[in-house]
């Protein structure tokens, strides 16, 4: 399971107190000094020697006629640097470092694909047939080819020739390949609050993946920020809203149809900031007319973010449904935002598992989150190894 670094809750630092003390909020603890009673000391009554001769109390010496002339010197010389200082000396205010929060390692909340991945076979594996059922699945010619030539490789070097042996071979060999170290969530930083883009076409799934994601990172007891940054679709906003509604998360919405993306994005950041939520959720639209669009609008979005927050996720959401499709869509997103990792969603619903096995090869990014159902629930991340015992399962 990934680990996490967020925000610690419930300590707070001195800093913190001081800071609701000086609001309000709470009352300054008062701490009474202890009484002493001042120490009386009778003064001697002296004259001192230049007043003493002024005065004719006493006639003067040669030496302290001298010694007056020196002290009213030097009283004059104090007076006259006295007008001369400015009225209002310059007063040095000291640096203050900014805190950086305290955070704490976390586990999100256990989730699984469960039943959720569709099995290759109806029947039995049979070596001459596996080339057609890949490419059926979605694996891709060149994918089909090489994972068939190995599998064959692997069977005679252990001499494995039943179902069930085979079936394992080929899981094994599936599990090395998806294999990756950069499959987790860029949440280990501690730079908060964290900031993930959520892109895609429309209809992939990305509001209902912002909702989902939403509400597993609530159970873990993170706060989270969400941005309706597709703004030129008021069905889009309603939708995040709902979603934010069933995540328990704040949503900032547009002003009007139409708002400039990237002041929603900055207005989302801008919030997560002052509510010291642990991450920012920023949907995108997913429609425009053309790749110089996309590129712009998602570079101002960009931009409006890094003013206050690093972005720390670029995840791109692919319909598993649409198959070969979802290659194209993935190139034409990969080459103008800076993705850093897919979210698969509907792998439910498709006997086409083999796009999670293209996408990773043919773009060199990590599939990071799946949707393998509609319950809110249904969400994980993406493992390898669930996902190869799902695609080489017995057919039920």
């Amino acid at each position: 399971m990934f680990k996490f670094l967020k925000r610690l809750r419930g300590a707070k630092t001195e800093a913190a107190k001081v800071e609701e003390v000086q609001a309000g909020v709470v009352e300054a603890e008062v701490v009474e000094a202890p009484v002493v009673e001042p120490e009386v000391i009778e003064p001697e009554l002296t004259i001192p020697v230049v007043q003493a001769i002024e005065l004719g109390v006493v006639e003067p010496t040669a030496l302290e006629v001298s010694a007056s002339e020196d002290i009213l010197a030097l009283v004059a010389e104090s007076e006259t640097a006295k007008q001369l200082e400015p009225a209002h000396a310059p007063v040095e205010i000291p640096d203050v470092p900014t805190e950086s929060p305290e955070v704490i390692e976390v586990e999100l909340p256990e989730r699984g694909l469960g039943d959720g991945i569709r099995s290759l076979f109806s029947s039995h594996v049979d070596l001459e047939d596996l080339e057609d059922i890949l490419l059926r699945a979605d694996f891709g010619v060149d994918a089909s080819i090489e994972i068939t030539e190995a599998l064959k490789k692997a069977a005679n070097k252990a001499g494995a020739s039943s179902d069930a042996e085979l079936r394992l071979l080929l899981k094994d060999l599936l599990v090395d390949k998806l294999t990756r170290t950069d499959a987790a969530l860029n949440l280990s930083s501690g730079d908060l609050p964290y900031a993930i883009l959520d892109v895609g076409v429309n209809g992939a799934g990305k509001t209902t993946t912002i909702g989902k994601l939403s509400r597993w990172l609530k159970d873990g007891d993170w706060n989270v920020v969400l941005g309706a940054a597709d703004t030129f679709r008021a069905a889009a906003v309603e939708q995040l809203a709902t979603w934010a509604n069933r995540a328990e998360a704040k949503i900032v919405r547009p002003e009007r149809e139409g708002q400039d993306p990237a002041s929603v994005a900055y207005q989302t950041v801008e919030l997560a900031l002052r509510d010291d939520a642990d991450i920012a959720i920023i949907d995108t639209a997913g429609r425009l007319q053309n790749k110089k669009d996309l590129m712009d609008e998602l570079g101002k979005i960009r931009r409006a973010v890094e003013k206050q927050a690093r972005i720390t996720e670029v995840l791109l959401v692919i319909d598993a449904t649409t198959g070969q499709n979802a290659i194209a869509q993935a190139k034409a997103f990969a080459e103008v935002a800076d993705v850093t990792g897919i979210v698969m969603t509907k792998l439910d619903g498709t006997a086409k598992g083999g796009i999670v096995y293209s996408l990773q090869q043919q773009l060199d990014l990590p599939v990071k989150l799946v949707g393998v159902g509609e319950g809110i629930n249904d969400f994980a991340f993406f493992s390898p190894e669930e996902f190869a015992k799902g695609l080489v399962a017995y057919k039920r």
